[in-house]
């Protein structure tokens, strides 16, 4: 396991990305690469109640928020890993052992492999039978790399619905 899950009952909303980045990994802490607007974004949706660092990702069941990958035995960008290192189904058993209220994949790629759906768009999704009682929601990329299609308005919006 590249880094730790951080889930368990009760959470307001768990964030799933595809896999730890090279940096995420080395330091062993989600979204730690330069440039990550995952942590910025939290705080600014209201969703912490100040900007966490990456080496406290640990503190996020505190406020309600669980971290996980569907890669969890592989790292690096997402072209780079073997297909067989996603694990929709194993996600599927964590979420329903949490019980979230919302699942929210932290690249477009990680909710097309968990949903197995093509052309999916940020934003909420249609609902998935791997998912029940789950709100599940897509949202555009805060790596460092992906800063050309990124766009905080949809994590906002999801703020706004966790909050709620």
């Amino acid at each position: 396991m590249i880094l730790p899950d951080y889930l368990c009952a009760g959470l307001r909303v768990v964030f799933c990305g595809t896999a730890a980045g090279r940096v995420s990994a080395l330091r062993g802490h989600y979204y730690a690469g330069p440039g990550n607007r995952f942590w910025p974004m939290l705080a600014q949706g209201g969703l912490t109640p100040r900007l966490l660092r990456p080496d406290e990702d640990h503190l996020t069941p505190q406020f309600g928020i669980g971290l996980t990958d569907l890669a969890k035995t592989a790292s690096g960008p997402d072209a780079s890993l073997p297909a067989a290192s996603f694990d929709a189904a194993g996600l599927a058993g964590k979420i329903a052992g949490a019980r979230p209220r919302v699942l929210a994949f932290t690249s477009l790629t990680a909710a097309r492999l968990a949903l197995q759906r093509r052309g999916v768009k940020a934003g909420v999704q249609m609902p998935h039978e791997d998912f029940a009682n789950v709100t599940l929601w897509a949202l555009p990329s805060p790596s460092g790399l992906a800063k050309s299609h990124f766009d905080p308005a949809v994590w906002l919006d999801l703020a706004a619905a966790v909050r709620a």
